[in-house]
C-alpha cells in the first residue's frame, strides 16, 4: 500500500506487520523537548487536553507538524505507545481497553475517527488496543455512524495489478497482489468497493467466483458466492451494503434477477426481479434508491434507452423511459455495433447524475425534472478510451473522477482527474500521474 511505511514501530510488531500484510503510513515520534512540553501542557489543562505531535517520513527524514485538532484536543498517539511499551516491560500486556489513557475510551474514539484512514496503519502499530479497534471494523462502523467518510479510488491498469489512489492526500498505494488462476486473470471481471471491502468478480474454470480484498487485513481472499453467481452485471453500493442487477449467468443467458449484499454480515439476499432482463449495464445509489441503467436485452440484442429504479423500502421496480446516456443522433461513420461498447460511463455526486460521452469527449448531466441529458462540458483532453472501454468514470465524494491514459504508442502513463460539479462548469484538475498502463480494466471507490 502506500510507500511510506510506519518508520518507528515496536520490534516486536514490525514483524508482525511484515507477516500480516505490512500495514501502511507513516507512524509518529515525540522527541524529548517536546515530551517535557506536553508533560507541562497536560499538568496544565487538568486532564491532558492538548499534546503536539510530530511525523517522521522514512523516505526523506523530514519532520512535518500534523497537530490534531479534533473536538477541542490536540492529541499524541505516541504518548500511549510509551505506556504500552512500559506495560510489556512489566509483564502486563492487557491493555485492551486503554487506548489515550489520559481522555478515556469514549473521547479517544472521538479522536481517531476524525483521522485520516490513511494513518490508520501507523495507528494500529502502537498496541493492541488501538490494532483491535482497527483491524476489527468498529472504527469503521463508527465513522460512517457519525458521518465521517473517505472516497479512495481503487482501479487495475495491469492483470492481477491494483492501485489505490487517495484524492486528497494524492498518495498512490499499491495492494497486494492477486493470486487467481489462468482462467480468471482472461475472463470479464467486474469490481465493487462495499464497507471496507474491494470485491472482484470473475470466472474460474468451470463457475463463477469473486476476490475479495479487506482493508483491514490488507490481503486477498476467495470463496464468497452470491445466490445466482453473475457477470457483466450493473452494481453500485451505499456504505455497507451493496445491490448487483442483471447480468449473464454460466451459460450466457441474460438475467433480471438481483441481489443485494451486506458487507458487515457478509449476506446475499435475493431480491425482486427486474421487469427487463438486461446486461452490460451501469448501476448507481441516488437519492436513497437504486438504478439500474441501459445495458443489452433481449435474444436480438438491442440497446435499452430505458432504466429502472429499485425503491429499497417498498422494494419495488418501477421503469424509467429513456435514462440511459446512449446517443440519439445520426449514426457515425464506422460506428460499433451496441455489444462492443462499454457499459454506460455514468456516476453520481450530490445526488446529481453525470455522464461520459466517449466519443464526444463531453460531460452530461441528467435533467431529473425533464427527463432529458445536457451537455455541461469537456472529458479532460487525455483521456482515450476504446469504445468506452478502458476509461473510468467515478463519483467520489462531492467530485467526479475521471481515470485514463493516452493511448499513443510509448505514452504509458495513467492519470486521475478531478471535477467538483458544485464549484461551476468542468475545470479539471490532475490530482495524480504516474507510469503505468493506460488501459484501466476495472474501477470502484471505497467510501469509509
Amino acid at each position: 500500500m502506500l510507500e511510506d511505511r510506519a518508520c518507528l514501530v515496536s520490534r516486536d510488531y514490525s514483524r508482525t506487520c511484515d507477516r500480516e500484510g505490512n500495514w501502511p503510513c507513516m507512524n509518529y515520534r515525540l522527541e524529548k523537548s517536546e515530551v517535557q512540553q506536553s508533560k507541562r501542557r497536560l499538568e496544565e489543562t487538568n486532564g491532558g487536553e492538548e499534546v503536539i505531535v510530530r511525523k517522521v517520513s522514512k523516505r526523506s527524514g523530514n519532520q512535518i507538524d500534523t497537530a490534531l485538532s479534533v473536538g477541542g484536543f490536540l492529541m499524541s498517539f505516541s504518548s500511549q505507545s510509551d505506556q504500552s511499551n512500559r506495560q510489556r516491560r512489566e509483564g502486563d500486556d492487557s491493555d485492551s481497553s486503554s487506548l489515550i489513557a489520559a481522555i478515556g475510551r469514549d473521547n479517544s474514539i472521538s479522536c481517531l475517527i476524525k483521522c485520516s484512514r490513511a494513518d490508520y496503519g501507523a495507528i494500529a502499530s502502537l498496541n493492541r488496543s488501538f490494532r483491535s479497534l482497527i483491524r476489527s471494523g468498529e472504527l469503521y462502523k463508527l465513522r460512517r455512524q457519525n458521518g465521517v467518510v473517505e472516497h479512495w479510488v481503487y482501479f487495475s491498469c495491469q492483470l492481477l495489478e491494483w492501485e489505490a489512489f487517495d484524492p486528497s492526500r494524492r498518495h498512490w498505494m499499491h495492494l497486494p497482489r492477486m493470486n487467481p488462476n489462468e482462467c480468471f486473470v482472461f475472463a470479464d471481471k467486474e469490481s465493487l468497493a462495499v464497507g471496507t471491502e474491494l470485491l472482484v468478480f470473475g470466472k474460474a474454470l468451470m463457475s463463477h467466483v469473486i476476490y475479495r480484498y479487506s482493508l483491514l487485513t490488507n490481503t486477498w481472499t476467495s470463496g464468497m458466492s452470491m445466490n445466482s453467481p453473475r457477470c457483466l452485471f450493473g452494481s453500485a453500493s451505499l456504505g455497507e451494503i451493496a445491490i448487483l442487477a442483471g447480468g449473464c449467468d454460466s451459460h450466457g443467458n441474460i438475467l433480471s434477477s438481483a441481489e443485494l449484499y451486506n458487507s458487515e454480515e457478509g449476506t446475499w439476499m435475493t431480491l425482486p426481479s427486474m421487469k427487463k432482463p438486461r446486461k452490460m449495464c451501469s448501476g448507481v445509489f441516488m437519492d436513497g434508491n437504486f438504478y439500474v441503467i441501459g445495458g443489452i436485452g433481449g435474444a436480438d440484442g438491442k440497446l435499452l434507452t430505458c432504466a429502472e429504479e429499485y425503491n429499497l423500502e417498498t422494494q419495488t421496480w418501477t421503469e424509467i423511459p429513456n435514462m440511459s446516456p446512449v446517443r440519439t443522433g445520426a449514426a457515425r461513420d464506422n460506428e460499433p455495433p451496441a455489444a462492443s461498447e462499454a457499459p454506460p460511463l455514468i456516476a453520481v455526486v450530490n445526488n446529481q447524475l453525470y455522464a461520459a460521452d466517449y466519443a464526444d469527449m463531453e460531460v452530461r448531466k441528467y435533467d431529473k425534472d425533464n427527463r432529458v441529458w445536457v451537455t455541461v462540458g469537456r472529458l479532460p483532453e487525455r483521456a482515450d478510451s476504446m469504445y468506452g472501454w478502458g476509461l473510468a468514470f467515478r463519483g467520489c465524494g462531492d467530485r467526479l473522477i475521471v481515470i485514463g491514459g493516452p493511448r499513443n504508442a510509448g505514452e504509458g502513463f495513467i492519470e486521475v482527474n478531478s471535477w467538483v460539479p458544485s464549484e461551476g462548469p468542468p475545470q479539471w484538475d490532475l490530482l495524480g500521474r504516474k507510469r503505468s498502463g493506460s488501459f484501466v480494466y476495472n474501477c470502484a471507490v471505497m467510501g469509509c
